[in-house]
């Protein structure tokens, strides 16, 4: 199990970070579309996250003698995803702290100028600008920002280890003619 969970891990969390290092600049352009951003960002990690149900199959196959059970699925579903969030966490930590540090004020930034162009009262605007610097503030922690980071990406994993498991259980291996 642990050589197939690494491989798919690895895998699937290389993929993640070539996704932060991609990422990072296009959210960092002034004319870039947040919510598209968002999209693009999400659909990335379910095509990354694809590993888990590649890794869980090749399981079944090669250790499993095409048989696996809901529980040993998601076992080794959850340990992909859980390596893969790790690699997602340390790219973004290294990319963050080193090279974007200024990215939370940017896209505050942002965020109040987008809510102004859609027409936002002032009392919102500024309700959102506080809310924005105090979370800012708590974004500086190393700590805090893995957290953050790691609930980013975590629930997708997860959802995708569990359809994984149900759509990959097999009782019994299949008969050979």
């Amino acid at each position: 199990m642990k050589r197939i969970v690494w491989t798919f891990g690895l895998i699937s969390g290389a993929i993640l970070a070539g996704l932060v290092v991609a990422m990072v600049p296009m959210c960092m352009s002034e004319n870039a579309d947040l919510d598209k951003s968002e999209i693009v960002g999400y659909a990335g990690m379910v095509l990354a996250f694809v590993m888990v149900f590649v890794g869980i199959r090749s399981y079944r196959e090669n250790a499993g003698g095409g048989a696996i059970t809901f529980g040993k699925a998601f076992k080794v579903g959850i340990v992909i995803t859980l390596i893969a969030c790790a690699v997602y966490v340390i790219t973004w930590e290294i990319v963050y702290f080193n090279f974007v540090p200024d990215f939370g004020e940017k896209y505050a930034a942002r965020v109040v100028k987008q809510m102004q162009a859609d027409g936002a009262t002032v009392a919102a605007v500024a309700a959102k600008q506080k809310q924005l610097v105090e979370f800012g503030k708590l974004y500086k922690n190393p700590l805090i920002n893995a957290g953050v980071t790691f609930l980013e990406v975590f629930p997708v994993g997860l959802i995708v280890t569990l359809v994984s498991a149900a759509i990959l259980r097999r009782r019994y291996a299949p008969a050979v003619a």
